[in-house]
């Protein structure tokens, strides 16, 4: 493994302030992209306890999976945004600030005074991002929203799993979407910022993030057509499309994409050149309409081949295919190893092992720093905020 980028002031977000009212996963994903690209992000977490996500699990040596992968190169500043004296810290704060991000519970950070329209008149440079649920007004605005909830609002799950049962994504599909395009708007909304001076709000719904990413789906079933089916990890209208197992236990994936490829499948992997011309498989519908039939022949040849023999004949044949990985093989993936894509970051529990962002690489750097503590950075940045005097009647009151 590579060591960790050192912090570099070149960046292409070096110089930009981002504080985040985050918890769990849509809003902390944002920031930390911008983290990594060089933005200072200050997290502020509830004293005592933080960010819930630090409490999903232990795996990581006594660390949350989720927390990890979500909040390197970020600092920690408990502060009890309830409490009187939290005004004064946040307007302090907000001097200095250039993207406030937040994804509290609807309404909660306009109470607090933290809407774009009460900030823009004193901080007209501002970017303020609001990520929820479903979006301000209509009916389902203070609804409460998990991304397992927005998987099954969006139609996601009615297009995922297999035809007797729909199963949610295996990872926070929704909650990831939400994040990149908070991510990604930020982003915009600092380029323009350079144009014309000002900032602007950013609304970010995890109900909108999703059904963009439903768009085939829902093109497809366009004026009540029917859907694309549940296939499990087959494709719904390609076929052969999707795992096969071979007779040494594991699976390869693979996948055709037209009658040329059928007809190399057929002579070089398949070793069946006659198959070409069965006119039950004469085309992609004719093999969809009998994938019953064409699977049963498939599935007897891999049997009686090791998972190597069959990859070799669909590289030969230039089809594509993978293995079907566990996260342990993940850990250990060749291509991955090969392009020294894991570096290490450090956290309160010792070094870690972090995949690099796609598109960081030696010429353009990532900041990988380390996963905070809860309230690790409290007192450096209320110093710098000119309240070192009082960081210990401020402990005294539950403030921090």
């Amino acid at each position: 493994m590579t060591p960790s980028f050192t912090e570099q002031d070149d960046l292409p977000l070096s110089g930009i302030t981002v504080v985040s009212l985050e918890h769990a996963i849509a809003a902390p994903f944002a920031s930390r992209q911008l983290a990594d690209l060089g933005a200072r992000v200050i997290k502020i977490e509830r004293p005592g306890t933080g960010d819930f996500a630090r409490a999903y699990d232990h795996r990581v040596d006594g660390l949350a999976s989720h927390f990890v992968w979500t909040n390197r190169a970020k600092e920690s500043l408990t502060l009890d945004l309830k409490h009187p004296a939290a005004r004064e810290v946040l307007a302090r704060l907000l001097q200095k600030t250039d993207v406030l991000i937040q994804n509290l519970a609807p309404g909660a950070a306009a109470r607090l005074g933290l809407s774009y329209a009460a900030l823009a008149a004193d901080h007209p440079g501002i970017i303020v991002c609001d990520i929820s649920g479903y979006g301000e007004g209509g009916p389902y605005s203070a609804k409460k929203a998990y991304d397992l909830m927005i998987q099954s609002e969006s139609g996601f799950l009615s297009v995922t799993g297999s035809p007797d049962a729909e199963a949610k994504a295996g990872v926070s599909i929704a909650d990831i979407a939400t994040g990149m395009y908070a991510y990604s708007t930020i982003l915009a909304a600092i380029i323009q910022r350079q144009k014309t001076g000002k900032g602007r709000r950013i609304e970010i719904s995890m109900l909108e993030a999703m059904v963009e990413w439903m768009g085939f789906p829902l093109y497809y079933a366009y004026k009540q057509q029917s859907a694309p089916l549940r296939a499990g990890a087959a494709h719904a209208t390609i076929f052969p499309y999707g795992a096969f197992r071979t007779g040494d236990g594991y699976r390869v994936m693979l996948g055709l994409q037209n009658e040329r490829e059928w007809g190399t499948f057929c002579a070089q992997v398949l070793q069946r050149p006659e198959m070409k011309d069965d006119p039950r498989f004469a085309s992609n519908a004719l093999r969809s309409e009998h994938r019953t039939e064409l699977q049963q022949v498939i599935n007897e040849i891999f049997g009686r081949c090791t998972c190597v023999e069959i990859v070799d004949r669909l590289e030969a044949a230039d089809i594509a295919n993978a293995r079907v990985n566990t996260l342990d093989d993940v850990w250990q993936h060749a291509q991955l190893q090969a392009r020294a894509r894991w570096a290490m970051i450090d956290s309160p529990v010792g070094r870690l092992p972090s995949l690099l962002p796609p598109g960081a690489d030696a010429d353009n750097p990532a900041r990988l720093g380390p996963v905070p503590a809860l309230g690790e950075h409290t007192e450096a940045i209320l110093g710098e905020l000119g309240f070192a005097a009082h960081i210990a009647c401020f402990r005294q009151q539950g403030l921090i």
